[in-house]
């Protein structure tokens, strides 16, 4: 499976290059791409015929080239060429934990989309399941992006660290904030922790409720709010807002019916201005989730009528803003 359409633009890059003498793309003619094509393509014996002769630094200079992001050795693992994959590591001696020009390992260019033969073979041949790229992130975030499950339980079994977290988080968070429930259980079952705090993201469950701001529908990221909540989730944490908060501010329905029901408190309220969740509701409109909420909320004094219609009087509405989160990346 691949799920982020490599292959398709391998090759589109591939046909500009020889159709164009330039634009910024490397030359066809010369050593390194040639290479390149050689390795993404599964020709062993131009690899060979090209590495022939050549010392360790030759080699290197070799592969010395960047294509989407990754060299020779990375793009193969990528595409899951393991016979390319076993002739750079075991006959031209390429080191197995090598990374691109921005860091990128084969292990996690192989994890990212998937690619079972590639992970298991880099991995029964010495691939580092921790190493960084320059970003931060390692194999089981690229496994988590895309919701692979077989890749990350074996990453998982082979040593990777459940909560090693880079700039946007741990594994956990990526899985909640792309909505892969298949990876999310898997995180758990080894014992992630689902209220670890990333600056950006939050934590997992606040993760998964903001993403729907980013076009991840409210019934996915119900999924993975029920999973991180049976596990452990602290429903009433703020960091800075609870995710009763950010349910109500996304206007997500389900998920605040979910969350009253698993306990969440009502009354702490926007951690911006303050605006307590009925109030936040009141000022979009939403009259169900005021209806939802009144129940369990007690009564603000700033709002003489405690009524649903009290509440939705425009003198009693506050301004309560939005709570902000840096939007994660759109997968690549």
């Amino acid at each position: 499976m691949n799920g982020s359409g490599f292959d398709m633009r391998l090759g589109i890059e591939s046909a500009l290059r020889r159709a164009l003498p330039y634009g910024g793309l490397p030359s066809s003619d010369s050593p390194q791409t040639a290479f390149f094509d050689a390795a993404t393509e599964g020709d062993l014996r131009r690899l060979r015929e090209l590495a022939s002769g050549k010392d360790a630094k030759e080699k290197a200079w070799l592969a010395d080239v960047s294509i989407q992001g990754l060299g020779p050795f990375q793009a193969a693992a990528r595409l899951g060429r393991v016979d390319v994959c076993r002739c750079m590591v075991e006959e031209l001696g390429f080191d197995i934990n090598a990374g691109s020009k921005i860091g990128v390992t084969a292990l996690s260019a192989a994890a990212l989309d998937g690619k079972m033969d590639a992970v298991r073979y880099l991995l029964d041949h010495g691939a580092d399941p921790n190493k960084k790229d320059d970003a931060g992130s390692v194999p089981l975030h690229c496994a988590a992006k895309f919701g692979h499950d077989e890749a990350a339980s074996l990453l998982l079994s082979r040593g990777a660290s459940v909560d090693i977290a880079y700039f946007h988080g741990t594994p956990l968070h990526i899985a909640a904030a792309y909505g892969k429930t298949s990876v999310i259980k898997v995180l758990l079952e080894h014992h992630a922790d689902p209220n670890k705090v990333s600056e950006v993201l939050g934590t997992p469950l606040v993760a998964t409720l903001h993403a729907t701001s980013e076009g991840l529908p409210e019934s996915i990221s119900l999924k993975c709010a029920k999973l991180l909540v049976e596990t452990g989730a602290d429903i009433n944490f703020t960091n800075p807002d609870t995710p009763l908060v950010v349910a109500t501010t996304h206007g997500l329905t389900d998920c605040i019916k979910y969350l009253l029901k698993a306990g969440a408190d009502p009354n702490i309220p926007n951690s911006h201005c303050g605006a307590m969740p009925i109030q936040i509701a009141a000022s979009c409109g939403r009259r169900k989730h005021v209806e939802l909420l009144f129940p369990l909320t007690s009564p603000i004094r700033a709002i003489s009528n405690w009524t649903v219609e009290g509440i939705l009087a425009p003198q009693s509405v506050a301004s309560p803003g939005m709570s902000k989160m840096t939007p994660i990346l759109k997968p690549s």
